[in-house]
């Protein structure tokens, strides 16, 4: 199979020593060399040029005189072979009119006779490719059609009009059904990308435990399911209930993957058995192994919640402080004096576990601080703790639990925003009742 040359230039008609035009006279014309940045893509404000590939002795007499929808005059180039044809398929050449009578290289038999059909198909897959073929033969026309041509013609019962709209349709159809692939392409791989992402979001596991869970994810990139936050929640062996919040500053596709990363390795290590600081320790270093740039870092909140559900250990790394709710009390944020540096900023640091008591009732909400750094209105105010904490205690005094506390927060916090937030958001919310 010859492999196609380089196209690095436009090869004018003139040059193959066949390219020839019927002239409006019926003498012949020669056609000026064709610009570089006429392409079987871009037709709009160019002239149309046609490569003829037939082996008549007489050059291109069966083309009769050719105008696009334009009345401008359709260039043709001819060839005798495919030889010739590979060195004439520029980039300029718009569409392709092949003799199907023509003998393909290396054809010994005439098992298959759109073998030369085939050939062109694989050397021009980016140009409209019209069939000629003997009056009568409307099968072998058809199966052309059906192997990749746009369209097929009678040899003998060619006439300018007819060949031109011919050519004009069969371009515009290439050009259609290129743009559909490439659709139906992107269509695919960004079904792929969203089952990925979703693949990539957390199942919690929860199986044995009494306490609820229920989460909210938003990602701030446009289009995207995935962003720098993440979230686990975990039950080991001895009853104790893991769980993690965190965001990796930016809202990339790389800051997405290493927010990844490290919810994998939180659990990971969790369910070996570390937490507090030594869980924490070994995450920074996993964040600094995997980190394409030195100045990015992780936030991050981890709570160890006890068998008996009344008491936890809260290890702050940078992060906003959760939130407790209980009844009879107002909702209000755990204590956060020994917040650690975020993952990522200082070598070496440590991260101190601090006892909280939780009680026999209560709702705890984990969240990034896209859920805090949204706008009030038009000016630069930002909600803040203190105004997500009021609006957290008035919706539950409205009677909002669980996934409709959360889905109520995120849409209020949007709303003052004026929009959607710019910030990736988080948040998850662990409920133990009596």
């Amino acid at each position: 199979m010859p492999v196609p040359i380089p196209r690095q230039r436009a090869i004018p008609a003139v040059e193959s020593g066949q390219a020839q035009a019927a002239s409006p006279g019926g003498g012949t014309s020669r056609e000026e060399a064709p610009r570089k940045e006429e392409t079987v893509e871009n037709t709009t404000h160019t002239n149309l040029t046609l490569l003829l590939i037939e082996d008549d002795p007489g050059g291109s007499a069966i083309v009769p005189e050719l105008l696009d929808s334009a009345g401008n005059p359709i260039r043709v180039r001819t060839a005798r072979n495919l030889t010739e044809a590979e060195r004439l398929l520029t980039d300029d050449v718009h569409c392709i009119l092949l003799d199907l009578a023509l003998s393909a290289p290396g054809r010994l038999t005439d098992d298959d006779e759109l073998a030369v059909l085939k050939h062109v198909l694989e050397l021009a897959p980016r140009h409209a490719v019209l069939a000629l073929t003997a009056s009568g033969d409307a099968e072998r026309g058809a199966e052309a059609v059906r192997v990749g041509a746009q369209d097929y013609l009678f040899r003998d019962e060619l006439d300018g009009r007819l060949l031109s709209r011919a050519i004009r349709y069969a371009v515009e159809r290439k050009r259609s059904d290129t743009a559909e692939r490439r659709l139906a392409e992107g269509r695919m791989r960004a079904q792929e990308n969203r089952r990925l992402e979703r693949g990539l979001l957390p199942t919690p596991l929860l199986e044995g435990s009494s306490l609820r869970f229920a989460a909210r994810y938003r990602p701030g990139r446009s289009r995207a399911l995935l962003g720098g936050d993440f979230y686990d929640v975990v039950r080991t062996a001895d009853g104790t209930v893991h769980a993690m919040i965190g965001d990796v500053c930016g809202h990339g596709p790389d800051e997405a993957a290493l927010g990844v990363e490290l919810r994998i390795a939180w659990r990971a290590l969790t369910l070996a058995g570390l937490c507090g600081d030594a869980l924490l320790g070994t995450l920074q270093q996993v964040l600094e192994h995997e980190r394409a740039d030195d100045e990015i870092f992780a936030t991050l909140c981890t709570v160890d919640i006890a068998p008996d559900g009344r008491r936890a250990g809260l290890c702050l790394a940078g992060h906003p402080s959760p939130l407790l709710a209980r009844p009879g009390r107002p909702a209000q944020l755990l204590p956060y004096d020994n917040n650690g540096p975020a993952l990522g900023l200082l070598p070496g640091a440590r991260w101190p576990r601090m006892e909280v008591k939780l009680g026999a009732e209560w709702s705890l909400m984990l969240y990034t601080d896209g859920l805090i750094e949204g706008r009030v209105g038009e000016g630069r105010e930002r909600l803040g703790q203190d105004g997500m904490v009021e609006m957290v205690r008035r919706q539950i005094d409205e009677g909002l639990r669980g996934e409709a506390l959360l889905r109520a927060s995120v849409n209020e916090v949007r709303d003052l925003n004026g929009g959607e937030l710019t910030d990736d958001v988080a948040v998850l919310l662990l409920d133990r009742a009596v």
